[in-house]
């Protein structure tokens, strides 16, 4: 597919190589554009389906989308600030659809770069409303926030990670990115201990494993597909 928008050139850019390009000013991003990101999405999600060991789960065309564009608009607005302030909450809107497993897997494939993002952000400037806004999309989106400096809010973990195939995925960018935090909560703590079995301390040497419960779990909001 050619890159025809600066929408579209820095998403493939991103997902690439790793880089992202700042454009001289905000643009508004057109259904054409839209459309042809779902498209590329669509075939990204099909490439990271062999790593699901699940066919259940379908790609989720409108959390692909807002997602993608909270990740431009927001990479924009680390340095495009001019005349921007009475837009932010349409530029970075609040998912407004529902959050279930499919959701937060199609919008992990634009997601999992933004807290880079809003590190840059906030070393730029704490109080700026813009991370506070990222905040709460990582907050709800945590799978993409693993490992980062955000920590998700109000989980029962049994309901937050019944689907299996997405506790795999969790557990997973857990150890991965080595996120300690979330590896001592009691029960992913469990889980991972259960999945290292004798070979713990070839997967996570330093991981401290939890023997008591030492919080309360906490209401969540993202609902299983299965």
């Amino acid at each position: 597919m050619e890159n025809k928008s600066p929408f579209l050139d820095t998403l493939f850019l991103l997902r690439k190589e790793g880089t992202m390009t700042i454009f001289a000013d905000i643009q508004e991003i057109s259904k054409k554009e839209e459309e042809d990101s779902a498209t590329y999405f669509e075939s990204e999600f099909e490439k990271e389906r062999l790593n699901f060991l699940s066919d259940e789960i379908p790609f989720n065309k409108d959390a692909a989308i807002w997602a993608g564009k909270v990740l431009y608009h927001s990479a924009q607005l680390y340095l495009i600030r001019k005349d921007t302030a009475k837009d932010v909450n349409k530029l970075i809107p609040r998912f407004e659809s529902r959050k279930d497993v499919s959701a937060v897997l199609s919008a992990d494939l634009s997601l999992r770069f933004l807290p880079q993002i809003r590190d840059a952000l906030h070393v730029a400037d704490a109080a700026d409303p813009v991370v506070k806004i990222l905040d709460e999309i990582l907050a709800q989106f945590h799978y993409s926030a693993i490992g980062s400096d955000v920590y998700p809010e109000k989980i029962i973990w049994e309901e937050g990670l019944k689907d299996k195939t997405y506790r795999k995925l969790y557990l997973e960018r857990v150890v991965d990115k080595k996120a300690y935090k979330l590896a001592e909560i009691p029960y992913i703590n469990q889980l991972l201990t259960a999945e290292f079995g004798m070979y713990k301390d070839v997967f996570w040497r330093d991981l401290q494993v939890v023997t008591t419960e030492s919080e309360e779990p906490k209401s969540g909001d993202i609902n299983s597909t299965a």
